[in-house]
């Protein structure tokens, strides 16, 4: 015979379910993609990011710019512009970029990486590839006919400012310097070796003959002196 609990002893019940107690939610992870954005300083919806900007400006400058002006311009701290400039420099090195971002003279700019030198050295004096421009080719074609000359004189016979030209055939080491002239003290050019050797000439008396291919039109003082 079992005995039932005694006078003493409390009768077990069943738990009774705690009261609801609100339940705290659970923190949301970040989307990847913004956290990427929040990262590299990506700007709103149809705007570039901190760090596209700084690279888009860096581009186009003709000399360094100074962190201030870029803080300015894109209306940022420039603490941030100045790290993430850092940043980009950095990122640059350790990837083994041809270029990389450089401080000098107060502000920064764009350089190709010195490792790159001969690559960038061949292009441009041997290994460009580019035709002349018909400009280019018109002045080279007077500096070859009536050298030495001067570049007022080149752009009298061309009829419009050939400076820039002449810079430009300097540069892919087509003419040279060749002293000053006597009673101006302008400078004359002429054409060098490395002109003859373009065009597969061993003197300039291998240089076709110029009046077949003048116009009718030509100004008499240039068809007798050419």
């Amino acid at each position: 015979m079992t005995e039932g609990p005694g006078p003493d002893t409390p009768e077990e019940r069943p738990p009774q379910d705690a009261p609801d107690q609100p339940q705290a939610e659970a923190p949301q992870a970040e989307a990847p993609d913004e956290a990427g954005e929040r990262a590299s300083g990506a700007g709103g919806e149809g705007q570039p990011g901190l760090r596209a900007s700084i690279e888009a400006i860096l581009l186009v400058v003709d000399e360094p710019v100074a962190e201030i002006t870029l803080a300015q311009l894109l209306e940022r701290p420039r603490g941030e512009v100045a790290a993430t400039l850092r940043e980009l420099a950095a990122e640059y090195t350790e990837q083994g970029r041809g270029f990389d971002l450089r401080e000098v003279a107060g502000g920064w700019r764009f350089y190709t990486r010195d490792v790159c030198a001969p690559v960038v050295e061949r292009f441009v004096t041997d290994g460009q590839q580019a035709r002349l421009t018909q400009a280019a080719l018109e002045t080279l074609a007077v500096v070859a006919y009536r050298q030495p000359v001067s570049r007022a004189r080149v752009s009298a016979v061309r009829g419009v400012n050939s400076d820039g030209v002449m810079r430009t055939l300097t540069l892919r080491g087509l003419i040279e310097n060749a002293g000053q002239e006597p009673e101006t003290g302008a400078h004359l050019y002429r054409t060098t070796g490395y002109f003859l050797e373009r065009l597969g000439l061993r003197d300039l008396g291998e240089l076709p003959e110029l009046a077949p291919f003048l116009p009718d039109d030509l100004p008499e003082d240039i068809v007798e002196e050419t």
